[in-house]
């Protein structure tokens, strides 16, 4: 019987590839039964069938080009000995018998890397065979937008792969060929066997044909992308110098390629070959390095405005199509609007959904009073709305998720079976503090205790922002649910989240997978357990989704239902949109549009297209049917809490600073260009941007806004504001409010500066400063009311050693007036009512009649400030059972009282 021989160097290569391709199908096994757990299998199928064709069919022809080149080098029609003489001395070593094993491994190696390198393709495969139009078309060649976004990727990903396989052929040819003797370097030429330069010829001529196609339809159409003029797209000289170098480019190297045949006939490759390679290389060096450069500075430069000016024109018309700023809304306003006590009660939602507490102060004051357990935490704060007690309010909120980094005891058996979700969510309105300067709640506690309309009957959350481990359900060990003073009250999981364990097969799959042998040898997992993983939203919505990106900012909503949902938006963007302004990382076009929906407790993922007009998703729609949902199927409650996205609105309003100007003029000269105000904090700087419930000028009813201020670049007043609506039918619409560019309207800086030189306000916040508390100056907020601009700016003290911030002074401000008091209702009654004369500081206590507030004198005042910081200085070292502060702290607070008893005035 005989035997088949196995060439070594194949079993060499057997061996890694064994130890990648199991890690890889165990995790391809994982991934498909999570995809088939949240419904998606179709992005799982499709996505990975386009990828194993793309390497079958890019690593075959590889491994069949260039093998067979190879072979035919080595048993072509003129077979020869492959030798190398190492000395005159030294008999000639036959090396044709070595080269021959290694054809084959070498062959499999390049198709190999190209086939891996192919699958990277997968999304321009799919998104040319799925392709939708644009509408728009292209203002220099005049093809749809579309073709630059789909089929221009295709064309050039084939032209590519086609000539990196002749490029690797002619590499790995040419040193076969020397060896063997047909290629020889001679004092006065190059001689070449005719077998060999007829082979030769070939490739070269096919070299040369990719590279004139290549030229012709992919170079000149990038041209659209340059960023050699004064803006991205194609300029002066891109179209009058650069595209006809190309096109004569393009024709050289069909030329080489005739020349490279004819010289392979001829039997004289080597002569017509540098002929043809030198040809090209001039016309190329000529034509698109030394030309375009020459006519850019002595044609172009010195009178560029005059040369650039339609370019400018399509560079913007692309560049507002691209990012939407062209459906951007325009509203005058004049810029000296007057504002009363009348309009301030006319704006009652307004004002009652100013934001006094930020979202750093507020995060800490959760962390301190609601995170209950050193294993939950408060990871960031988002703002909503909701309709409570029947009135619309503005609230901050954070949901309680489970740190299992700060579990006391990591254990397996504590980070994957026991401890498996975080506990509801903490809820604030925006505007409303006890009398201690602490924020009112309307859901906290363990479980929630909720207040109003407000209820959350689902609190568990095992989907969040910090979920990173998987976790187990369903087993022998009992869920820990929340902590109930000295006990702990455990529930069962009853989701239909997670993927089945099943018997050994599955759960030794997951122990590999996972690198865990304690799932393998566990008794307390069953097969009727089940894991949950990929659990943080993000990173599930990006797995399951991977053509789209992502805002940085998913948000936690409460269904009506009392349930917990994540919303997360999605984008479809592109770097191939022609003209049009390219962002960090090369992105020319954007939209929002898509919205995910993920339920905290089940993991349930459902997409929703929140704009239908975008071809992008229109394209994706199709590639993987039934994924993408209208969204009018988004439930009304959870459909009424989308808001516009935080990233695309920084991207859009830092584009609109500048794209605002809409002539080719205004924009080369920037004469009119803005800026986004910054906001300086302890860890740098960050853009002016703020939601609001307000009543837009000129809107009946107060909606959920997202709104940026302007000011002209170098300077500090107001020239407009854009916002971008949220409620509703309006959602998406931005608008932008200007004023007139002669008046002077004060912006946040200038407001600032006012409020620290103000002495009364500078000289309190000294006091307090002295005497040991931390005064945190909260954000400026602007607020648009009727035509004119409020602005608004909360003041926290936080004690010596203290964690908790507290509300304590409100600073208003409109035109050159600046007040404070304790409270927006003092400071608004003191700037627009009967008493707008008195001092910028005279203080409105909560709950006291004005009368006996204004006995009250400065000293008084700061006496019964440092009594409030005690009073919260023994309430935390009582919590923290520190009880020799808690009582040195009561008797300072003893002995404050007695002095502020002595300092009061007598009554008449």
């Amino acid at each position: 019987m005989s035997r088949v021989r196995v060439p070594r160097a194949l079993l060499l290569l057997a061996i890694p590839a064994a130890l990648l391709l199991i890690p890889t199908a165990i995790g391809l096994l994982t991934d498909f039964w999570w995809f088939q757990e949240i419904g998606y299998e179709v992005v799982f199928t499709r996505t990975l069938l386009t990828k194993l064709v793309l390497f079958l069919l890019v690593g075959g022809l590889a491994a069949a080009v260039i093998g067979g080149n190879l072979a035919f080098a080595q048993r072509g029609a003129v077979p020869g000995p492959v030798v190398v003489r190492i000395g005159e001395a030294v008999q000639q070593v036959d090396l044709s018998n070595a080269l021959r094993r290694f054809t084959r491994p070498v062959a499999l190696l390049l198709a190999l890397m190209l086939g891996l390198g192919a699958t990277a393709m997968w999304d321009t495969v799919l998104q040319f065979l799925d392709r939708s139009a644009f509408g728009t078309a292209d203002p220099i060649f005049g093809r749809d937008i579309g073709w630059y976004v789909f089929t221009l990727p295709a064309i050039s990903a084939v032209l590519g792969v086609l000539r990196s396989l002749i490029t690797l052929s002619l590499i790995v040819l040419v040193p076969v060929y020397f060896f063997r003797g047909d290629v020889v370097l001679l004092p006065r030429g190059l001689r070449i066997e005719p077998t060999a330069g007829r082979h030769l010829g070939v490739l070269l001529a096919l070299w040369f044909a990719t590279g004139a196609a290549s030229l012709w339809f992919v170079d000149a159409a990038n041209l659209l992308f340059s960023e050699t003029g004064p803006m991205v797209g194609a300029s002066y000289t891109d179209l009058h110098v650069t595209l006809p170098a190309l096109r004569i480019a393009a024709v050289a190297a069909l030329v080489g390629a005739v020349l490279a045949v004819v010289g392979a006939l001829r039997a004289q490759l080597g002569w017509y070959a540098f002929l043809g390679l030198g040809v090209y290389a001039a016309v190329t060096v000529l034509g698109r390095g030394i030309a375009p450069g020459l006519v850019q500075k002595f044609v172009v430069a010195p009178t560029e405005l005059t040369r650039e000016t339609p370019y400018l024109a399509h560079h913007l018309e692309a560049t507002r199509r691209a990012w939407s700023l062209d459906r951007v809304e325009v509203r005058d306003l004049p810029g000296e609007a007057a504002l009363s006590l009348a309009d301030i009660r006319a704006n009652s939602p307004t004002i009652e959904n100013v934001r006094l507490w930020d979202r750093a102060p507020l995060l800490r004051t959760f962390k301190q009073l609601q995170e209950i357990r050193t294993y939950y935490d408060f990871v960031s704060v988002d703002d909503d709305r909701y309709w409570i007690d029947g009135k619309y309010r503005q609230v901050l909120l954070s949901p309680r998720e489970l740190n299992t980094a700060s579990l006391p005891t990591r254990t397996f058996i504590n980070e994957h079976l026991t401890f498996t979700h975080g506990m509801g969510l903490t809820l604030s309105p925006v505007n409303e503090v006890t009398s201690e300067g602490l924020p009112i709640l309307f859901v906290q506690d363990l479980p929630p205790r909720t207040t109003g309309e407000l209820q959350v009957t689902r609190p568990q959350i095992y989907f969040g922002e910090i979920t990173e481990s998987h976790v187990f359900v369903n087993t022998k060990q009992r869920e820990f649910d929340y902590p109930s003073g000295e006990a702990n009250v455990f529930r069962a999981y009853t989701g239909t989240g997670g993927v089945p364990v099943g018997g050994l097969l599955r759960r030794s799959v997951f122990a590999l997978h996972f690198g865990s042998s304690n799932i393998l040898l566990s008794g307390d997992i069953t097969a009727e357990s089940r894991v949950l993983y990929n659990r943080n939203i993000v990173a599930r919505a990006r797995k399951a989704l991977p053509f789209l990106t992502f805002d940085r900012d998913p948000y936690m909503v409460i269904a009506k239902d009392g349930t917990l949902h994540w919303i997360q938006d999605a984008f479809t963007s592109t770097s191939r949109y022609p003209y049009a302004f390219r962002a960090t990382g090369g992105t020319s076009y954007m939209r929002n549009s898509v919205k995910i929906v993920i339920d905290a407790y089940h993991g349930s993922m459902r997409t929703f297209v929140a704009d239908p007009s975008d071809p992008l998703v229109q394209t994706w729609a199709k590639v993987y049917p039934g994924v993408m949902r209208p969204l009018e199927e988004l439930s009304e409650d959870l459909r009424s809490h989308i808001r516009y996205p935080d990233d695309l609105f920084r991207l859009q309003t830092a584009l609109y600073s500048t794209y605002h100007m809409d002539t080719p003029e205004e924009f080369y000269s920037r004469e009119d260009q803005w800026q986004i105000p910054v906001v300086d904090r302890g860890d740098g700087s960050v853009p002016f941007m703020r939601h609001i419930v307000m009543r837009l000028p000129d809107e009946p009813k107060a909606e959920f806004i997202y709104m940026a201020p302007f000011t002209p670049r170098g300077k500090d007043n107001l020239a407009a504001w854009m916002v971008a609506r949220n409620d509703g039918e309006h959602y998406g619409t931005l608008r932008v409010y200007q004023f007139p560019r002669q008046s002077l309207v004060f912006g946040p800086r200038q407001i600032e500066n006012r409020i620290s030189q103000n002495p009364e306000i500078s000289r309190q916040l000294s006091l307090w400063d002295q005497r040991g508390s931390e005064v945190i100056k909260g954000d400026l907020l602007v607020i648009p009311i009727e035509q004119a601009l409020l602005y608004v700016q909360p003041i926290y003290l936080q004690a010596e050693g203290g964690r908790i911030p507290e509300l304590q002074r409100v600073v208003v401000a409109f035109g050159d007036r600046v007040v404070m008091r304790e409270s927006l209702e003092g400071a608004l009654e003191a700037l627009f009512g009967s008493d707008a004369d008195a001092p910028a500081t005279r203080p409105i206590p909560l709950g006291e009649p004005e009368a006996e507030a204004e006995a009250t004198s400065p000293d008084a005042q700061a006496l019964i400030v440092e009594a409030r910081r005690r009073y919260q200085a023994a309430i935390d070292a009582q919590r923290e059972g520190d009880w020799a502060r808690y009582g040195e702290e009561l008797r300072q607070l003893g002995q404050l009282l007695e002095r502020l008893e002595a300092a009061r005035p007598p009554r008449p």
